[in-house]
Order: C-alpha cells, then sequence, then structure tokens
C-alpha cells in the first residue's frame, strides 16, 4: 500500500518593490523562509502572483507605481504601508491595491497572510481602515454622486428605470408611457447611456447593465 502524500498548498509568486534597498532586503528576508511563497520577478507573476508595494506613505510616486502594474497586467497588489490616512487609503484603493497591511503589524505570519489572501482575490484591509473606507465612500454617495443624480454605477436612477424596462422586454413607446416621457426622451436616455459607456446600441446596454448586476 503506498502511502498518500501531503497536499501542499500553491505556492504564490511575489515580487517586490520597496523605495529603498534596505526596506527591500527586509521584506523579502521575511518572506524567504515562509514555505507557500516564492520571490519572483514582476514579470514572473502570471495570473496567480501578487506584487507588494512597500512604503511609507501613499504618495504620488505610489500611486504612480500601483497603476504601473496594473498597466503591465498585474491584477493583484498588496501594500504594505507604514503611516495611511483617510485620503491616502482611498488613493491606494482607487489606484488598484487590492489589500493593505500596516508594517507595524507585518510579522512574517500576517504578511503572507495578507498575500495569500489578496492572491484569492479576497482582499484585505484592517478593521478600522476598513470601517474609514466605508464612511468615506458614503460621504462620497451623499456628497458628491447623489447632488448629481448619479449611482456607483455611473448610471442614474433614470437610466436604470429605462434599461429595467426595455430588459423587460418593452420598446421605446411602451417605456415612454409607463415613466410619462416621450419616445424621443427615451431614446435621448439610451443614446447617452451607449455614448458614455461606449456601448453599440440599446440591446448591449441592456445586457451590460445585466452582466454589472444593476438591473
Amino acid at each position: 500500500m503506498y502511502a498518500l502524500s501531503e497536499v501542499r498548498p500553491r505556492r504564490i509568486p511575489v515580487s517586490v518593490s520597496a523605495p529603498d534597498p534596505l526596506s527591500r532586503a527586509g521584506t523579502l528576508s521575511q518572506l524567504r523562509s515562509a514555505p507557500d511563497v516564492v520571490l519572483a520577478e514582476e514579470d514572473e507573476l502570471g495570473d496567480g502572483g501578487v506584487a507588494l508595494v512597500v512604503a511609507d506613505e501613499v504618495d504620488g510616486e505610489v500611486t504612480r507605481t500601483i497603476r504601473a502594474l496594473r498597466r503591465r497586467g498585474v491584477t493583484r497588489i498588496a501594500l504594505l504601508v507604514g503611516r495611511l490616512d483617510d485620503k491616502a487609503l482611498l488613493a491606494a484603493v482607487e489606484a488598484g491595491v487590492g489589500g493593505v497591511l500596516r508594517r507595524s503589524e507585518a510579522t512574517p505570519r500576517n504578511l503572507v497572510a495578507a498575500i495569500r489572501s489578496v492572491a484569492a482575490g479576497e482582499g484585505l484591509l484592517p478593521p478600522d481602515l476598513l470601517g474609514r473606507l466605508m464612511t468615506q465612500v458614503g460621504q462620497l454617495q451623499r456628497q458628491v454622486l447623489a447632488p448629481r443624480g448619479l449611482t456607483f454605477s455611473g448610471l442614474t436612477e433614470r437610466e436604470l428605470a429605462v434599461l429595467r424596462l426595455l430588459a423587460d422586454g418593452h420598446d421605446t413607446a411602451e417605456v415612454g408611457r409607463q415613466l410619462f416621457y416621450s419616445e424621443r426622451t427615451v431614446k435621448n436616455i439610451v443614446h447617452d447611456v451607449t455614448s458614455r459607456l461606449e456601448l453599440r446600441n440599446r440591446t448591449h446596454a441592456v445586457a451590460y447593465a445585466l452582466r454589472q448586476g444593476l438591473i
């Protein structure tokens, strides 16, 4: 009888970007002993790898680094940062970070757990940062989007109402009657949506809204 081999977790390729050689060397030292991480160059990450960006704070250089990674096809990015206020948190998330860990909390175990979370597409934020981010998002909706009639989807409630009725099989005339708009107004709304989102036609607009879970 053959013994069953132990099933080991997949090793995650990780590249490290840091502002200075000492920070990079220290981070690499922590990761080198982790059994489920393999150190790699950026172009060796593949689909499941994680780019770890190390920084003292989130400034213009850091956000440019994150955006450059995204442009080069790196979709999973973790940020190991010393200081992070609300504005910097939003900037990091907007730039494309999938997980954030404070340097003061970066034990080898926590660092590898954060990398594994980002690699799985789950994202990671310390609880207090998550609460602050939710507060910022709520303020954005109330103070910026809502006064302009917009939602986070980039569509107005009126546009969503039109797309819902089109998805139910109504033509533009029927949509106009139900929403008390002229047919021309309905067509203008659909045209605005397709132009702004670079969609081909109203069928494409409805499909887009369904796929995004908007209607």
